[in-house]
Parts: structure tokens; C-alpha cells; sequence
């Protein structure tokens, strides 16, 4: 038994003619007749009374009626479902960045190809505010930003933790060891974003230095990667931190990064999302994004 012939017949059963149904199913009237007469050589019963002037459903006709229809409406719900997933895997995903993700955001990005043969991954570079803001509006589908956070209206998924490095003088000192006590930074000005442009990082660093038993000596803020790294390597001594990853990417000329510890300051990396169920693609960058930890544990 054929879908097909499930189609005929309920298409017959409605005009009650043959020239009609086969009008209507685009298709010439012998067809129809052919697929219904081997319908009914397979369930072993006519389906249809036929005479030169009627044409009337028999009993057994009028049994499958029903189950043709449910069968019918079953696969139409099939392909509805499948082309909905096909629209969704189509789909863009818009993945809110920020700098300093390094190896990290190659990883998501080379699982998310494994993971979607055809969502498109579309990357917008904002400040936190601003790619919560776009993730609650639905202008993103979801954000990657550091440290902890609460909104009624999102959810936050922890993913990877990243060490920060001090970014030194190559001619210090202190350049020489492998790992910086961070009590031994006590003494150099501090490099540092405001709070208001990057509230985790900034209490972060401030309740660090705190737990090594001093308030540093703030120095000029962090403005970028390029003008901060030059100054520490070619004026006067001080001193920042860069993420691990982001770290691994600078190689600057003057410029050391070395380990902190006592304590090792870590910085946790969320994916924020709208609340509720992801679509097909989301799903997919999710995915690609606890696998990219996976990897880097293993």
C-alpha cells in the first residue's frame, strides 16, 4: 500500500468521480483508475461500486476512509516537521564576542561546523551591556561574556575558566620568574579598565590583590591591547593582566606574560541565552560550545 494510492482513493471518495479526482490530482483519469484497481487487488476488496453513471464508496471503502485520512494528514505533519528543521538548521546564528577569547572561539567555531551542516555562524563584537541587551531583545541569539551575572530573562550556561597573566617589562625584574607571586606586584602601578567598562575583570583583579594583602597602585587605565603593551615595555614599569588565551596571542617586543599565583586569579566564561528551548541551530552552537571544554579537558 502505497501513500500514493491512499491520495487516489481519498481524493475519489470526496468527488465521487473519477474525471474529477483525477482533475484535481493533475494527472490523467487512467492512472487513477490503474493505482486503485491495484489498491484493491492488495486488500483483496473493491473499494469503490462503479457503474456508467454512479460511483459510490462500498463498505469496505467507507471502513479505510478514515485511516486514509489520518495516514495522510500523518505524513503531511512529517514533511511539515522536517521543513521546519531544515529552516531552523538553515538559519543564522548571531554569536555576541568580545576580544581575548583566542583558542577558545576557534573551538567553538570548528565544533559548531561539525555539529550543523548549515546554520550560518554570524559574529558581533559589542561591549557586555550592550550583547546581554541585544540577547534579551532577540537582536542575538546568544552572548559570550565573563563572570557572573543575573537576569530574569536569561540564561547563564558556564562553560571554560581562563588564568590571568601579568603582563610585565621584559627588562623587570620580576620578568625572570615563571610564575608571579601577585603580593610582588605590590609596589608597580596597576593598568586597569575602569569598572564601569569591565565590572568582572576589574573586582576580579582589585579582590585578588586584596587576598595578597595590598590595594594597588592604579596606574593609567587600559586603553587597548597595542598602546597598553607598548607602554609597559618602553615606559615607566607597571603592570596588567590579559586572559591566558588572549595572552598566548600577543607576542609583544618588550612584553613578558607570566602565571599569577597566591593567589591564581580564574575567570569564568558564560553563554548567555534567552530563557526556553532553543531552536535547531542554537542547539547546535550550545553543543559546540561544551565541546569545545570537553576538548580543551582532554
Amino acid at each position: 500500500m502505497e501513500l500514493r494510492q491512499l491520495r487516489y482513493f481519498l481524493t475519489v471518495a470526496e468527488e465521487l468521480h473519477f474525471g474529477r479526482a483525477a482533475e484535481r490530482l493533475h494527472i490523467v483519469q487512467s492512472a487513477v483508475s490503474q493505482q486503485l484497481r491495484r489498491l484493491e487487488r492488495e486488500l483483496g476488496t473493491e473499494l469503490f461500486a462503479r457503474s456508467t453513471r454512479v460511483v459510490r464508496l462500498t463498505e469496505a471503502g467507507n471502513r479505510l476512509l478514515p485511516y486514509a485520512r489520518e495516514m495522510l494528514a500523518l505524513q503531511a505533519r512529517a514533511r511539515e516537521a522536517i521543513d521546519e528543521l531544515r529552516s531552523e538548521q538553515a538559519a543564522t546564528v548571531r554569536l555576541g564576542t568580545s576580544s581575548g577569547l583566542g583558542a577558545w572561539l576557534d573551538a567553538v567555531l570548528t565544533a559548531f561546523t561539525r555539529h550543523t551542516d548549515h546554520a550560518q555562524l554570524e559574529l558581533v563584537t559589542s561591549s557586555t551591556e550592550e550583547r546581554l541587551a541585544q540577547v534579551r531583545a532577540g537582536d542575538l541569539d546568544a552572548a559570550l561574556l565573563r563572570g557572573e551575572r543575573t537576569d530574569p530573562g536569561l540564561e547563564f550556561l558556564p562553560l571554560w575558566q581562563d588564568a590571568l597573566m601579568v603582563a610585565l617589562p621584559a627588562g623587570h625584574e620580576l620578568a625572570a620568574r615563571e610564575t608571579v607571586e601577585l603580593a610582588r606586584l605590590a609596589e608597580l602601578p596597576l593598568r586597569l579598565s575602569p569598572r564601569s567598562r569591565n565590572r568582572a575583570l576589574h573586582d576580579l583583579v582589585m579582590h585578588s590583590c586584596r587576598a595578597a594583602g595590598y590595594t594597588p597602585v592604579l596606574g593609567p587605565e587600559f586603553t587597548n591591547d597595542q598602546d597598553t603593551l607598548a607602554a609597559i615595555g618602553h615606559g615607566k614599569p607597571s603592570w596588567t593582566v590579559f586572559y591566558a588565551p588572549h595572552a598566548d596571542q600577543l607576542p609583544v617586543p618588550g612584553v613578558v606574560f607570566r602565571p599569577l599565583s597566591d593567589p591564581a586569579p580564574v575567570m569564568q566564561t558564560y553563554l548567555a541565552v534567552r530563557n526556553g528551548p532553543p531552536r535547531a541551530a542554537l542547539r547546535a552552537l550550545i553543543e559546540a560550545c561544551y565541546e569545545a571544554v570537553e576538548g580543551a579537558r582532554a
